[in-house]
C-alpha cells in the first residue's frame, strides 16, 4: 500500500494536479479581493478555498505516511507545512487580518516546481556573499549620507537636512528614481553637486548593485554544475550495473556445458 501511495505522489500526474489546484486557489483568493466578484459567485470561491485546503491536508498526511521520518527531514516539506498550517490560524475578532495569510499558499509553486526550487535554493547558497556586499552597501550609503548631509544639509533641508533624511534621499537616488530632480535642485546653490551624484550614482549602481546580480547567477552556475554532477553519478552508476550484468550474462552460457558434463 505505501509503495502505492508513494508512486502516486511521486507521478507526474499528481505533480501537474497539486501544481493546477495550487494556481487555481490563488487565482480564487485574487478574485475575492474584488466586492462585486464576492457579492456574486462568494459561495463558490469559499467552496473552492475550503476544497483547496483540503487537498494539501491529504498530500501532506500521505507524504507523511510514506516518507515518515524523512518528511520532517526534507526542508521543502516542512515548508509546505508550515504555509499549509497557515490557513488554520483563527480569523476571527481582531485575528481577521489573518485571513490575507491565505494567499501564501501561492508560494507552494515554489517547492512543487523544480525550476523554481533550484532558483531558490541558488538565492539561499548566495547569502553569504550577499550579506558581505550589503554591508559593503551600507557603508557606502552611510559615507555618502554623512558628506551629503554636511554639504546639502542648509540647502536642501528637505532632501538632506539629518542623516536619516539623507539616508532615504540616497536611497532613492540608488534606485534611480527622480535622482535627477535632486541634483538639478541642489546644483542651483551648488554647481558641482553632479560629481557628488554621478559617482554615488555609479558605485552604488553599476558597481555594487551588479556584484549581487553576479553573485546570485554565480550560485545558479553551481547549483546547475552540482545537479549534473548528480545526474552523472546516476549514470556511471547504471552504467556500471550494465556492465556487471553483460559479464553475468556472458559467464552463465560458459558455465552450462561444465554442468552438463557432470
Amino acid at each position: 500500500m505505501r509503495d502505492r501511495v508513494r508512486h502516486a505522489l511521486e507521478s507526474k500526474w499528481f505533480q501537474r494536479a497539486i501544481i493546477a489546484v495550487i494556481v487555481v486557489n490563488a487565482g480564487t483568493l485574487g478574485i475575492e479581493t474584488s466586492p462585486p466578484a464576492v457579492a456574486s459567485f462568494g459561495t463558490v470561491l469559499h467552496v473552492v478555498d475550503h476544497a483547496a485546503l483540503y487537498i494539501f491536508v491529504a498530500e501532506l498526511l500521505a507524504k507523511m505516511y510514506v516518507y515518515r521520518l524523512r518528511f520532517a527531514l526534507d526542508p521543502w516539506n516542512l515548508f509546505d507545512t508550515v504555509i499549509v498550517a497557515v490557513s488554520f490560524l483563527p480569523t476571527a475578532g481582531g485575528l481577521s487580518v489573518l485571513r490575507a495569510l491565505r494567499i501564501l499558499r501561492a508560494l507552494r509553486l515554489i517547492s512543487v516546481v523544480p525550476s523554481l526550487r533550484r532558483v531558490v535554493s541558488a538565492l539561499l547558497t548566495a547569502i553569504p556573499g550577499m550579506t558581505s556586499i550589503g554591508v559593503l552597501l551600507a557603508l557606502v550609503l552611510y559615507v555618502a549620507a554623512v558628506m551629503a548631509t554636511k554639504l546639502y544639509g542648509e540647502t536642501s533641508p528637505g532632501y538632506f537636512g539629518d542623516l536619516p533624511t539623507s539616508l532615504f534621499t540616497l536611497f532613492q537616488t540608488m534606485t534611480g528614481d527622480g535622482w535627477s530632480d535632486i541634483n538639478r535642485e541642489i546644483m542651483e546653490r551648488h554647481p558641482s553637486a553632479w560629481v557628488f551624484f554621478v559617482v554615488f550614482v555609479l558605485i552604488c549602481t553599476f558597481v555594487v548593485l551588479n556584484l549581487f546580480i553576479a553573485v546570485v547567477v554565480s550560485a545558479m552556475e553551481e547549483e546547475q554544475q552540482r545537479e549534473r554532477g548528480d545526474a552523472g553519478g546516476v549514470a556511471a552508476e547504471l552504467a556500471a550495473l550494465r556492465a556487471e550484468i553483460a559479464a553475468l550474462r556472458e559467464a552463465i552460457p560458459a558455465a552450462e556445458p561444465t554442468s552438463s558434463l557432470r
